[in-house]
């Protein structure tokens, strides 16, 4: 099967419809904020949704992407190879209201839809992207350069001791029995 691009605003109700599968790329260069976020990545990522409507009549979309990327490890500031694989599910919602969300199953996450029904299917997916990035990303600790040992930087002197402040009173007392 051959992968296309996909199309950026998608009506989820009508495809869902339709039962609509895409299985396509987005170049990464349409994803200013994911190229942002690492230090390097592919030039695609490969993404399948597929549109839907569950027994209880619900719109619902679903699939997975997955992209490697490169990121920056902060233990040794060295590049860290990451791949992301992420699975996704989706029920579009006219607007965030309370008791349209509360009637929405738990295994879906709602995504809101502009005035024309529409989504940006890549904003969404973008954000999933920047989601899956590791908070702090670190290489595992046997395989990074840095070891335990070389994260203390210099000699520390050792302290001086200080005399008791209190030892004064201490002879005191002892001069009074």
């Amino acid at each position: 099967m051959q992968k296309v691009k996909l199309p950026q605003q998608i009506d989820p109700v009508k495809s869902a419809v339709k039962r609509s599968d895409y299985v396509g790329v987005i170049a990464t260069k349409d994803l200013s904020r994911f190229t942002e976020a690492v230090s390097s990545c592919s030039d695609v990522v490969d993404v399948t949704v597929k549109f839907a409507k569950d027994a209880q009549g619900l719109t619902f979309f679903h699939g997975n992407m997955a992209t490697d990327t490169t990121l920056i490890c902060q233990r040794c500031n060295g590049e860290l190879a990451h791949r992301l694989d992420i699975e996704f599910c989706f029920s579009p919602v006219q607007r965030a209201e309370d008791a349209e969300l509360d009637e929405l199953p738990e295994v879906y996450e709602p995504v809101e839809v502009n005035e024309y029904g529409e989504i940006d299917l890549f904003q969404l997916l973008e954000d999933e992207l920047i989601l899956a990035l590791p908070i702090v990303p670190l290489h595992a600790e046997e395989q990074c350069p840095v070891k335990q040992n070389d994260l203390s930087f210099g000699q520390i002197a050792e302290e001086e001791t200080r005399k008791n402040p209190f030892a004064v009173l201490k002879e005191l007392k002892r001069d009074q029995e």
